[in-house]
């Protein structure tokens, strides 16, 4: 879990290192936080591993292209991933064809832009532009319980804009309770929802994995020491804003 103020996260990808570093200094000295990778492969680590909002990615890479990175983003639209399929991509290329640029727009491409005529000044308020568009989507997709703030397009979370760092099943059981707060959301519901079990069975196993997520869930909202996840015992698990003063006495919290 951090304290730190949400910055954006850009990662660069490339594999001229002069050309990805440079990019990667400038965004840096306008105050982003700048990921570099260069390849596709070590691209998908790290956005498996980290919360990026923008992708700026060359065409041409030692190991694929950047088209089949833009699709492994768009099709990343699971729960469990990590990878924010909606986020803005931009494309770059030493020579762009119409041909190359319509597929690009096929494939939900944000900006195409050719290195050739492409000054930094204008890659800066391209950025920008985006990322502004995306964080007012995505104002629509947040859910707000009291300090507790969740980006379900972005799969973020803040607790008076510090972040909190969740794995992505913790995640999902956030969202699955966070979408009716104070709702009491039965334990099979959330079995089905988060993980998939439809058959409903409360099986030994299957009820600890549950209760050991929301256990771990409820420790890393904690951060003021306030609790937003309630084990109703027997039932299931709801959310809730805290209140100053609250007895949760009437309540038992998964182990």
């Amino acid at each position: 879990m951090t304290t730190e103020k949400h910055t954006h996260i850009v990662l660069v990808v490339g594999a001229d290192r002069v050309h990805r570093d440079a990019l990667a200094d400038n965004l840096s000295a306008d105050g982003y936080e700048v990921l570099t990778a260069g390849s596709a492969g070590g691209a998908r680590q790290v956005l498996a591993n980290n919360p990026v909002d923008l992708l700026v990615v060359d065409r041409e890479l030692p190991d694929g292209n950047g088209l089949e990175l833009l699709r492994h983003v768009r099709e990343s639209a699971h729960p469990a991933s990590r990878v924010d399929c909606g986020m803005p991509v931009v494309l770059t290329a030493e020579r762009v064809s119409e041909l190359e640029r319509i597929r690009a727009f096929e494939s939900r491409c944000d900006a195409y832009l050719g290195r050739g005529e492409l000054s930094y000044a204008e890659l800066r308020v391209r950025v920008a532009a985006l990322l502004w568009r995306r964080t007012r989507t995505s104002r629509g997709a947040r859910i707000r319980v009291g300090a507790l703030e969740i980006d379900a397009l972005a799969h973020k979370v803040w607790i008076d804009g510090a972040t909190v760092a969740l794995a992505a099943k913790e995640f999902s059981l956030l969202l699955a309770l966070a979408r009716e707060p104070g709702r009491v959301c039965r334990r099979e519901e959330l079995m089905e929802t988060v993980w998939g079990w439809s058959d409903g069975r409360l099986t030994l196993g299957r009820t600890r994995t549950l209760d050991s997520h929301a256990s771990r869930l409820r420790r890393k909202l904690s951060i003021q020491g306030d609790c937003y996840v309630l084990n109703v015992w027997g039932v299931g698990y709801r959310l809730i804003e805290p209140e100053p003063g609250r007895s949760d006495s009437a309540f038992q919290f998964a182990a």
